[in-house]
């Protein structure tokens, strides 16, 4: 009871605060005031007896989007809808579903706000991806009888520490959950440790890995070769982020040159509202560079040396493009971002040593040989240049990681056996 009114303190006096930043951010991004009202737990109603799947941000959305198609595909009568928290994650999640699944906020973890959301969305069964456990949420799905399952749910070393500060209130929490579909046998040994019933705690695996690449893919990867970089190598950096990490990579670049005049860097920063300031920060530093939006008909890239990626989905198209991938996030202390997609496209793959997000498939592609750690822009341009020198090594690291990608598919059956039934007894 202590832990629960204190979490209550805390939420009431967060709401305020992060409503401020979402709004002020709307200075600069429109598309943090749309739909505002839906935080709060307004919005038009859903239809209801459906399954609401929550997806917090882009990763998350990627990941659900097979099992979103999977629902679709065995019950096309079973209203989908599919909340998440970020501006990208909702554009992303339209994009990828279209009419497949209505889209919309989740609410801040207010009881006011969760009962709102609810009695708006009326599901008959909840699926929250990987890492999500909001106790007001959850205890009001548990009022209204409403099945929730945690698919592909991942809980890091960090995480866990955290959790169990909280105690009861999380033990309270993960109680609600009637079953956790883990990612794997260290997830789920976490997710009991903190409370989780143990008989219906299993291993399901990553669902990521059973994204499916879209079938014109490689056409559309060498259509975007021949615009910008067709006799030039083309390095992607993905998903960046500000500080250390893009000062590396514009760095690398700069040495990269010195050998490779002609090399061009795709630059993907992370968020959306940084696009300003990265294309100022190129311009600081002296760099020729085109932005994509701006850049009508491949022409003006011709001659620059970075490609700023200031559009949204794209990145993978880019990655189809490219001869070698650096993924974001892991030079910086952000813990990683999806290093799956490259991967699958049989891209070699750079990364730094900050992959705690997603720890296993980081793991699994570096010990196949897939992807190579790099801690700054000195060891960064060595593995550039050992790749763009080297075909042979580039589509040998590629093939690994594509092979690694295709062995740890099957996580969408496993997960599907677990819904299924939910479904047929709500």
């Amino acid at each position: 009871m202590r832990w629960r009114l204190l979490y209550l303190i805390a939420v009431y006096a967060a709401a305020p605060l992060v409503s401020a930043m979402l709004l002020w951010r709307g200075l600069r991004d429109r598309s943090y005031w749309s739909n505002f009202s839906e935080r709060l737990g307004y919005g038009d109603p859903s239809v209801p007896h459906g399954v609401w799947l929550h997806a917090v941000s882009v990763g998350e959305v990627q990941a659900c989007a097979p099992l979103v198609s999977a629902l679709k595909s065995r019950h096309p009568q079973l209203p989908l809808t599919v909340t998440t928290f970020t501006p990208t994650g909702a554009a992303r999640a339209r994009t990828l579903f279209g009419a497949l699944a209505r889209v919309r906020y989740l609410p801040y973890d207010l009881p006011g706000a969760v009962r709102r959301f609810l009695a708006r969305a009326q599901p008959r069964l909840a699926v929250v991806f990987e890492t999500e456990l909001w106790p007001n949420l959850y205890r009001e799905c548990g009022r209204r009888d409403v099945p929730l399952v945690l698919a592909s749910a991942r809980l890091s070393e960090r995480s866990l520490g955290r959790y169990r500060v909280f105690g009861s209130l999380i033990r309270e929490t993960l109680a609600r959950a009637t079953a956790v579909g883990a990612q794997s046998a260290v997830d789920a040994e976490r997710f009991r440790s903190l409370g989780a019933d143990p008989a219906t705690t299993h291993i399901t695996g990553n669902l990521k890995f059973d994204f499916e690449l879209p079938p014109d893919i490689a056409r559309r990867g060498a259509r975007l070769r021949e615009r910008y970089a067709r006799n030039r190598p083309l390095w992607v950096a993905g998903s960046t982020h500000a500080g250390l990490e893009e000062e590396a990579l514009l760095e690398a670049h700069r040495r990269l040159t010195a050998r490779h005049r002609d090399a061009l860097l795709v630059l993907a920063p992370r968020h959306p509202p940084r696009f300003a300031d990265v294309a100022g920060q190129l311009e600081a530093a002296g760099l020729r560079y085109v932005r994509r939006s701006r850049d009508a008909d491949g022409e003006s890239a011709a001659t620059c040396e970075v490609l700023l990626l200031d559009t949204l989905g794209e990145l993978l198209d880019f990655y189809a493009a490219a001869d070698v991938a650096f993924v974001g996030g892991s030079l910086a202390e952000v813990g990683g971002h999806n290093l799956l997609e490259p991967a699958a496209l049989g891209v070699p793959i750079l990364t730094g040593p900050n992959t705690y997000n997603n720890a296993e498939i980081a793991q699994l592609m570096i010990t196949r040989g897939a992807a190579e750690v790099v801690h700054d822009a000195a060891e960064l341009v060595a593995q550039l240049e050992l790749l763009l020198d080297d075909a042979q090594a580039r589509t040998a690291r590629g093939a690994q990681g594509r092979a690694a990608v295709e062995a740890n598919r099957g996580a969408l059956g496993k997960l599907l056996a677990l819904i299924e039934p939910l479904l047929k007894d709500s």
